[in-house]
């Protein structure tokens, strides 16, 4: 059974779903105690297996020749340094010796020169932490935060330092950067001292504890994802963990992180997860303190090594974990909030679908109903089914179920909601889609022999025939772009939203000599012809969106496949859709133009897309300070215009404000004092609300005599 998930890099890095507790000691070792690391035997052949299978079995077919040598050696030197701040240039140009002999190494089976660049990045590392760390208490009191300068936020495109001093200088701004974003959050000079000590002491922990495994696996990771992003090696420890990950058997916050720099960074939320209910943890979003239960001390996490930082998430089912946040948008830590949430255990029965019928009026004040079907992902009990139960459950069967439901009580028509849906089972996906159609290919399948294989439905009846939409954002992908683009391809129904995430391959893990690979061996394409790869599927019409797409999506990602077509799938249209999308569009930027909720919206991007654009970050304390002060009564501002706009009294001050001045909430959320979400008033959904008004609007242009012509 194919399983289809939305999967950022595991390192080039690892990724995990969250839930689990193991403490990480504030001791270190000192430069001294470190010894170069070697490459084992099982390293050599595990590496000889991956060669061979990515030969033999990847879709992207790559020759191991001087351009994948040099290739991979930036890759290495990226993974490891990404922000370039500890090698330096000297060391880069050592390095070149390597640049078209490593194919020659990999083919051999040989590690040598992997090992040793990298034990250099180690040992400087190390060499620059300890440095920090000597002189920290010095360097924080001769800090003057009255003096014009800035600090870049990203120097991935930036030249090495060009020797120690150039480094001197970028850790000189690094550091002030942090002392200052712990300031203006209101700690005072000795327990910046205090933080900033533990930090470096853990790193340098980290960095000596680094075994000959945890090189190999770096290096076999920058390996693999030359050949596509979703590729990747799994050590025998982090083969534990994927199974772990695969099965949903935790108890924790239901999130999927990854390494990005010292930080661990939120790729998505599991849907209908602890985080995903609580609400306030995003995609994208830093977590840089764990505490545990509602009275814990917090434990600083930069710089740590993921699956420790996933092992202090991890813990017992109903137990409370609280983590120290930098929000997704801000840019230091003097915007960091607290988010606590109770851990649990992510069921079936809370991914299963749920309906609900939305009541409303439109613009001559004519009461409508629509049916919601919410599907956070597409799941299948295979157990239960496997078992013979005639009761499974299943993404296709709830559907059904709750379509009837809402039909029966009056629903005029139905809008399928995939936000945040990252995949699941393609059967289901399929099964899903022949709700809605009468007989058809759904999805086509080429495999890495170039051999195109075409699911979908025999001829039947359709359950549902009438007015259908489907919702979709940035985090819907794989099997929701399925079903999305085989709605939007036959005219079946109208895709609302923002433009997809773009994942449309489809990934194997395969058993090496030591431990396993994970490698991409087909791709998805629409009854169209179009992949959903990179692309993803683009809305009919589209709303402001919510996640920044340079920094989630498919296409921002290295190495990742192209979109291509191939020839179309025999397929019939149901209906015209297009030839109204204009009418609906005109429609739909009416009604939001003074619209309370999209206004503020659109407001909110526009203040974050501005956050996103900088480059620089001043480092005197009275333009941070004055930046910050100007961001809150924005915020306010925006936010008592969306109020007064729906009647409602306007705030004197943002809630945060109410109880700390540590951060900015651009989302507009009151930070959470009680993790119990059963008894929150459901605020109305804006986005889910201006669907159902377009669906209403296209109701003609689902009439029988609205019947497309024929390709």
């Amino acid at each position: 059974m194919r399983y289809l998930m939305v999967n950022k890099r595991f390192t080039r890095s690892y990724c995990v779903v969250v839930a689990l507790f193991l403490q990480l000691s504030a001791a270190w070792v000192s430069a001294e105690a470190i010894k170069p690391l070697a490459p084992e035997s099982s390293h050599a052949t595990a590496i000889r297996d991956m060669v061979k299978q990515l030969d033999t079995r990847h879709y992207v077919k790559l020759a191991l020749n001087d351009d994948l040598s040099a290739h991979l050696l930036d890759s290495f030197l990226d993974d490891l340094d990404p922000n370039r701040q500890f090698l330096l240039q000297s060391d880069i140009n050592e390095f070149q010796k390597y640049r078209t002999s490593l194919d020659n190494e990999l083919k051999k089976a040989q590690l040598d020169a992997g090992f040793a660049i990298f034990n250099r990045y180690r040992q400087r590392m190390i060499d620059r932490l300890q440095s920090a760390l000597d002189t920290l208490p010095e360097t924080i009191k001769a800090m003057d935060f009255e003096v014009d300068e800035d600090i870049q936020l990203d120097r991935a495109k930036e030249a090495w330092p060009k020797d120690s001093a150039a480094a001197d200088e970028i850790w000189r701004k690094q550091i002030k950067n942090r002392v200052l974003g712990l300031q203006l959050a209101g700690k005072d000079q000795a327990g910046i001292i205090d933080l900033l000590s533990k930090r470096f002491k853990n790193q340098i922990k980290r960095m000596s504890q680094l075994e000959s495994e945890d090189a190999f696996q770096l290096y076999a990771n920058a390996f693999a994802s030359l050949y596509d992003p979703h590729t990747d090696y799994f050590s025998p420890r982090l083969s534990e963990n994927f199974q772990i990950n695969m099965s949903l058997k935790l108890e924790g916050i239901g999130a999927v992180l990854q390494m990005e720099d010292d930080y661990t960074k939120v790729v998505r939320l599991v849907p209908a997860g602890p985080a995903d209910k609580q609400g306030q943890l995003q995609p994208a979003d830093k977590i840089i303190g764990v505490a545990q239960g509602k009275n814990g001390e917090m434990q600083d996490v930069i710089g740590w090594r993921l699956d420790d930082v996933v092992d202090l998430i991890r813990g017992a089912a109903g137990s409370f974990v609280r983590l120290d946040v930098i929000p997704a948008v801000a840019q230091s830590e003097e915007a960091r909030r607290e988010i606590i949430i109770e851990r649990n255990e992510v069921k079936l029965e809370d991914q299963s679908a749920k309906g609900e019928l939305i009541e409303f009026k439109d613009s001559h004040g004519v009461t409508h109903h629509v049916g919601v079907i919410d599907v956070p992902t597409f799941y299948l009990d295979f157990e239960a089914y496997r078992l013979g139960d005639t009761e499974f459950r299943s993404t296709t069967r709830d559907v059904h179920r709750i379509l009837g439901e809402l039909l029966s009580q009056g629903a005029e028509g139905i809008v399928i909601d995939l936000r945040d849906n990252g995949g699941g089972s393609l059967a289901e996906a399929n099964g899903m889609v022949g709700l809605f159609i009468e007989s058809g290919p759904t999805v086509q399948i080429r495999q890495s022999n170039s051999r195109v294989i075409r699911e979908g439905k025999r001829r039947s009846s359709a359950y549902y025939s009438g007015p259908l939409a489907v919702l979709i954002n940035r985090m819907s992908a794989s099997a929701s772009e399925i079903f999305a683009g085989a709605i939007q391809d036959y005219q079946r129904g109208i895709v609302i939203g923002t433009q997809s995430f773009g994942k449309g391959t489809v990934q194997s893990v395969n058993p090496l000599s030591h431990g396993q690979l994970k490698l991409t061996e087909s791709k998805f394409y629409r009854v169209s012809g179009d992949s959903t790869q990179n692309r993803g599927v683009i809305p009919d019409i589209a709303f402001p969106p919510l996640y920044d797409q340079d920094k989630i999506g498919e296409s921002i990602l290295d190495n990742a496949l192209s979109w291509d077509r191939i020839e179309r799938a025999n397929h019939r249209y149901y209906f015209d859709l297009k030839a109204g999308l204009q009418t609906l569009q005109r429609k739909h930027d009416k009604r939001i133009a003074k619209d309370p909720d999209f206004l503020f919206l659109q407001e909110q991007i526009a203040v974050i897309e501005k956050m996103r654009s900088k480059t620089h970050l001043s480092l005197n304390i009275d333009k941070r300070r004055s930046e910050r002060d100007e961001q809150k009564a924005l915020q306010l501002a925006m936010e008592n215009r969306r109020r007064v706009a729906k009647g409602e009294e306007p705030l004197k001050a943002l809630e945060e404000d109410k109880t700390d001045d540590e951060g900015i909430a651009l989302n507009g959320e009151t930070p959470a004092d009680d993790t119990n979400d059963k008894d929150k008033k459901k605020e109305p959904d804006p986005l889910l609300i201006e669907a159902s008004h377009i669906l209403v609007d296209a109701i003609p242009y689902f009439l029988p005599e609205r019947l497309a012509k024929q390709p």
